[in-house]
């Protein structure tokens, strides 16, 4: 009897795992229609339909559903075995396209350099960075539209993998100006000035509720902004009081702002599809880990100048 191969059983999975066949065929780099040939000649080798297509979108039928813990395995157990090899993967010319997810913070610090040295290393690979908060990105990467992430903290959601690669350390910070700044702590800045923020789903909240919950204090009112530069923008011009990557507070002529419990680092991690066997995943994850470093200098539009 036929056996089913590596490449079928991947087609199937990743059309089984992503929001539509026109998502899955672009992560194997596949026309929708092999991918489609693909999954019909597996459906052909077992005998069995996987997908029932009578409905306006292709869904898993029973044989789909118990079949995709098995093809799980198998292509965990390829992609231990493209980790042993790592070496010799990242030294393979990938060709094709690329979409990776960063925060807002990355996108200021490393990634041009990680940009540069994956252009370096595989010319004919086509980079698109995207940027968002780390729940967006998470729910993209799960939802296969993103070939991997690098995202603060780990992964919760099952279907992801996650390897640490780095971490971020910030400061309070307030403009020199704001009434209070030189001689009160954060917890009592917050009590007569806003605290100006990211928005929740972004990966700084748990360090945030941590440090608030230690120091019993409240935010009584929030300024909530998607971009690094918007909020050192405005802690510049005495909106409030925040914090900011440490280097950047001096960078960026703030006063930094004292307390008791300093606030603690935030880790990020590079993230992946469970059961992703491609070449190229075991090909960036170095990439991304001798790259990552939140210590670089802002590029902050409009902030830097004095």
């Amino acid at each position: 009897m036929p056996q089913p191969s590596v490449k079928q059983l991947e087609a199937f999975w990743w059309a089984a795992t992503c929001t539509n066949f026109a998502t899955a065929a672009e992560r194997v780099h596949l026309s929708v229609s092999s991918l489609s040939k693909r999954i019909a000649e597996l459906e052909a080798t077992l005998g069995q339909a996987l997908f029932d297509r009578s409905g306006h979108r292709a869904v898993l039928t029973e044989a789909g559903e118990r079949l995709l813990p098995a093809t799980l395995d198998v292509l965990n157990a390829m992609a231990a075995l493209g980790r042993t090899l790592d070496a010799g993967a990242a030294q393979v010319a990938l060709r094709g396209r690329c979409r990776f997810g960063v925060g807002d913070l990355s996108a200021l610090t490393w990634l041009p350099a990680f940009v540069a040295a994956v252009r370096q290393a595989h010319p004919q690979l086509e980079l698109e960075p995207f940027v968002d908060v780390g729940g967006v990105l998470e729910r993209r990467l799960a939802d296969g539209e993103l070939d991997f992430a690098v995202i603060a903290g780990r992964s919760s959601r099952s279907e992801l993998l996650s390897q640490p690669v780095g971490a971020a350390h910030f400061a309070w910070a307030a403009a020199p100006g704001l009434p209070g700044a030189g001689r009160l702590g954060p917890a009592a800045l917050l009590r007569r000035h806003p605290l100006v923020t990211l928005p929740q789903s972004a990966g700084t909240t748990r360090l945030l509720d941590d440090w608030l919950l230690a120091n019993r204090a409240t935010a009584h009112e929030r300024i909530v902004c998607n971009s690094w530069g918007a909020v050192a923008g405005m802690l510049r011009q005495g909106v409030g009081v925040g914090f900011l990557p440490a280097h950047w507070v001096d960078a960026l002529q703030l006063r930094a702002v004292g307390g008791r419990t300093p606030l603690a680092p935030l880790h990020y991690a590079f993230q992946w599809r469970r059961g992703d066997a491609r070449t190229l995943i075991a090909a960036m994850q170095p990439l991304a880990r001798a790259r990552v470093d939140f210590s670089v200098s802002p590029v902050l539009a409009g902030t830097a100048d004095s």
